[in-house]
């Protein structure tokens, strides 16, 4: 037995079946990465752990052979991965966005250990599509990608060394979320109501900045500024799919109010 069977014959492997297809509601999304190799080891990861999305925002080099030699027994993960052109692409259908980040930074979403905040990915993902989001190997989550995100979370490492390789970290998430989602399968688990597709909630954000605009509640000049802090707080509040419609009536009714 070769090393790399040993690793897959290890006796500390439990092959829990899947509670349900809740796994399936699950994408793993990696925004721009520049190595090859970690896609890779992204793949195996998702795997050993039930997931089986793969959604790609600009990669470097995909397809590559490094990335196949890192996946070892998840080339189908590979061969049916997603590779987009946009965050809006690769978010489509998503009803919560979870981004994971080393660093907090000023208009950040709201931030939880990766621990505390599973059960919730966990509940959202027995019943409507979840999205994880990792930025670069660089630097992370652009400002843009945050914005896009209902909950920032974070790994609790050293804080002396707090650097994770990108296939490490997602490992690590996909492991306290398959926790969560077989604490989940549970009778008396209360469904979450129907929150807002990722594709409704920015065409609210464009309904509402043209409205403020029209208002003159915006400054043209300085909304770099305010709505980044709007969207910071809806996201806070994971909108309900009713909610946003509430919302748009509003702004309709406020539009339809005013005299050009």
């Amino acid at each position: 037995m070769n090393k790399e069977e040993a690793e897959e014959a290890s006796p500390l492997a439990d092959s829990s079946p899947c509670p349900s297809d809740a796994f399936a509601r699950v994408r793993v999304v990696l925004s721009h990465t520049s190595h090859p190799g970690n896609i890779g080891a992204a793949a195996r990861a998702i795997k050993t752990m039930g997931l089986s999305r793969l959604y790609l925002i600009n990669p470097k080099l995909f397809p590559d052979p490094q990335a196949d030699a890192r996946a070892t027994g998840a080339l189908d993960i590979l061969q049916h991965a997603q590779v987009c052109s946009s965050l809006a692409e690769a978010l489509a259908g998503t009803a919560l966005v979870a981004g994971l980040s080393a660093r907090r930074r000023g208009l950040s979403p709201n931030h939880h250990y990766l621990r505390q905040a599973a059960p919730d990915l966990a509940a959202v993902a027995a019943s409507q599509e979840v999205a994880l989001l990792f930025g670069t190997e660089m630097s992370g989550l652009t400002n843009e990608e945050l914005e896009s995100c209902h909950m920032l979370l974070s790994i609790p490492t050293n804080p002396d060394y707090s650097s994770l390789n990108l296939g490490s970290a997602v490992q690590l998430v996909a492991y306290e979320l398959r926790l969560a989602m077989l604490a989940e399968n549970r009778p008396s688990a209360l469904a979450p109501p129907e929150l807002a597709l990722n594709e409704d909630v920015e065409r609210f954000y464009e309904h509402l900045e043209r409205t403020l605009l029209r208002t003159e509640f915006l400054n043209p000049h300085h909304s770099r500024k305010l709505m980044p802090r709007l969207r910071r707080l809806f996201n806070r509040a994971h909108l309900e799919k009713e909610e946003v419609n509430i919302l748009r009536g509003i702004l309709t009714s406020v539009n339809d109010s005013i005299v050009d």
